[in-house]
């Protein structure tokens, strides 16, 4: 005990000057917290980038909490605002979840309204100060509309620029992470999100209610060949769930979640030193304006 005492007592003066060097005046990450002088603040400390969140509320499987998408996004950029200063969004949750239409709790919103809602949240940030858009996603239901939304920037002149966050490997954790999982299929309210949600908010995981239900694959529709449908996952997966195992594991958990989290803190900084997207997107724009001319 005296050892690790030590050890803390070293090790503590170090984080608090990691801390003062990354947010010095310790203003809230998050936007909902901020007071409106704060806010200008937090803009210029932030290098005028804000990260949204983005979760979905829909069943996953018997054990976890509607908005685990939420909790989960919202949980890795805390930890990537915490090692590089930003303006989180509060709880963002209008996307994608028509599959789960036919599941308790799944609040699904028209097609017009998810586009609307995102583009007028954008537009919003960006009329505040906040020109540097990263859109994490914490649902996979949202991605096509998402890439969608932003390749569909290029339809006409932005004041901002919209990044969609792309989870890569982790070389550090990469390897802990493999050894700690024991299921051969893991998807939604699978071992990843059980364990997630376990290190964020243990007492909104149901043990006991893990096995519930079947999360295998139902194979309804293998026979279909270089076609895609929309009832594909439905055809798949009925129950919304997607697990032959789902015990959690705090410690792979925590690791999941720290590894997103640094990777959303290096796009943080990336953007912080980089204007390259808005040079790109002005150059482009002034093409599309005339494209003959050259």
């Amino acid at each position: 005990m005296k050892k690790l005492t030590i050890i803390l007592s070293l090790l503590l003066p170090a984080l608090v000057l990691f801390s003062q060097q990354t947010n010095p005046v310790n203003l809230p990450f998050r936007m909902e917290e901020l007071t409106s002088p704060q806010f200008v603040k937090a803009v210029e400390l932030s290098g005028g980038v804000a990260v949204i969140p983005l979760g979905i509320i829909e069943k996953h499987g018997a054990h976890l909490p509607l908005g685990t998408d939420l909790f989960e996004a919202r949980e890795a950029a805390f930890t990537a605002a915490r090692k590089e200063y930003a303006v989180v969004f509060p709880p963002y949750f209008v996307g994608q979840i028509f599959e789960a239409r036919h599941q308790p709790g799944t609040i699904a919103y028209s097609s017009e309204l998810m586009w609307k809602m995102l583009e007028e949240t954008c537009d919003e940030l960006s009329r505040n100060g906040l020109k540097k858009i990263i859109l994490v996603n914490g649902h996979g239901g949202n991605t096509s509309f998402l890439q969608f939304f932003c390749q569909a920037q290029l339809a006409g002149q932005k004041d901002y620029v919209v990044v969609l966050f792309q989870e890569g490997a982790d070389p550090v954790n990469e390897k802990e992470i493999k050894s700690l999982k024991k299921a051969t299929l893991d998807g939604h309210a699978g071992e990843e999100e059980t364990s997630m949600m376990f290190f964020i908010r243990p007492d909104l995981v149901n043990q006991e209610a893990i096995k519930a239900e079947s999360g295998a694959d139902q194979g309804k529709l293998d026979q279909l060949r270089n076609g895609y449908t929309g009832i594909w996952w439905y055809a798949k997966f009925p129950n919304h769930y997607a697990s032959d195992v789902a015990q959690p594991n705090k410690r792979l958990g925590e690791l999941l979640i720290s590894s997103w989290g640094n990777q959303i803190a290096g796009l943080i900084k990336y953007l912080k030193a980089s204007n390259e997207i808005e040079h790109l997107q002005q150059e482009f724009e002034k093409r599309a304006q005339n494209p003959l001319k050259k």
